[in-house]
């Protein structure tokens, strides 16, 4: 059988587990035909600053990135909030090569996020119609959410009236 240069396939995981009371570690990772790559960014609780920034990055046709994790140190101390993906441009630069850790990084972002999301799920009303107000509720009062995981994805119901307000 001959090889198919067409054949791709991409995975890309983030995770948030809790370290201890005080810090999370966001873990994204990506593997994919061309590219094997992980950052991780550990968080401290309860200001959500980040404490330490790690990343590894290889791909099969480019040259490795010039000293990632020391550009990735430059996050250090910084909150994890709105506005990330312009801060973390402003830190280690928005080069061509720079763009798939730099989304993965906002992906950690996002992944602690959302896991501090989890206990206002919590408060999710049992009746179907009402978790549905509830969920889009949530999207149009926190657009963080908007296309970061399935349920809240473009053409989602849950954040239809958000799309629709967006126009």
């Amino acid at each position: 059988m001959a090889n198919n240069i067409l054949t791709f396939s991409m995975n890309r995981c983030t995770s948030v587990e809790q370290i201890d009371d005080n810090q999370l570690k966001s873990v994204c990772r990506l593997k994919d035909s061309m590219t094997t790559a992980k950052i991780t960014i550990v968080v401290q609780m309860p200001d959500l600053t980040i404490r330490s920034v790690t990343g590894a990055f290889q791909h099969a046709y480019h040259e490795p990135i010039d000293d990632l994790n020391g550009r990735l140190t430059k996050l250090e101390g910084i909150r994890v909030g709105s506005g990330m993906l312009k801060i973390i441009k402003g830190l280690i630069g928005d080069a061509e090569n720079l763009k798939q850790p730099i989304y993965m990084v906002e992906e950690c972002c996002h992944g602690v996020i959302l896991t501090l999301t989890k206990k206002v799920l919590l408060k999710c009303p049992d009746d179907e119609a009402g978790k549905f107000e509830f969920y889009s509720k949530m999207v149009e009062n926190s657009i963080r959410l908007y296309d970061r995981c399935a349920a809240f994805a473009k053409g989602s119901p849950l954040v239809e009236n958000y799309e629709r307000q967006r126009g």
